[in-house]
């Protein structure tokens, strides 16, 4: 693994969160470095450019100043690309909230599977902090997971996704029985 670059990310994942806190208190940072630790503890995975994304997946909806160009540049290409598969406006509300999040899922399912595995790790570790109430309606939240994301991982036969919808379907039952 690219050490160097992973370091990068981080420094520039805490950089873009800094004064972002969660529904609990915690800084949001705390959530993008999970997500890597996800990837590199649970999944074995050392990709440098996919744990950049795991550390980056939340910087341009947060960023004013932050680009894909700049995230190319810094990190590469496929970073870049995942990062981007990985942002949806945020903003959008009512109406354009729900076409933003069908655009967002059918693009995710369109993508790589590792931008599909970098959006289940990321729900999995949201799924993990529920308990904290990190959102406000967390059996709505894991309804829309199952409706959603979920299918991001049918038909995979790659163990990595299978073990992120097991993770997944194991944590829900805290809450759904």
């Amino acid at each position: 693994m690219d050490i160097n670059k992973v370091l990068d990310a981080y420094d520039m994942a805490e950089s873009v969160h800094e004064f972002q806190k969660r529904l609990d208190g915690m800084p949001y940072f705390w959530h993008p470095s999970r997500v890597a630790k996800i990837f590199v503890v649970e999944l074995n995975h050392f990709d440098a450019p996919i744990v950049c994304a795991a550390l980056l997946h939340d910087a341009l909806e947060d960023s004013n100043v932050l680009t894909p160009d700049i995230i190319e540049l810094n990190f590469g290409s496929y970073t870049s690309y995942l990062v981007e598969k990985l942002t949806k406006d945020i903003k959008a509300t009512g109406a354009m909230k729900d076409w933003v999040e069908r655009e967002y899922v059918e693009r995710l399912m369109q993508s790589s599977e590792d931008a599909r595995m970098l959006k289940l790790a990321d729900r999995l570790d949201t799924y993990r902090c529920l308990e904290f109430n990190v959102k406000k309606n967390p059996i709505k939240y894991i309804m829309q997971t199952q409706e959603h994301y979920f299918p991001l991982a049918h038909g995979s036969q790659n163990p990595r996704l299978k073990y992120l919808i097991k993770e997944l379907q194991k944590e829900q039952n805290k809450y759904l029985g």
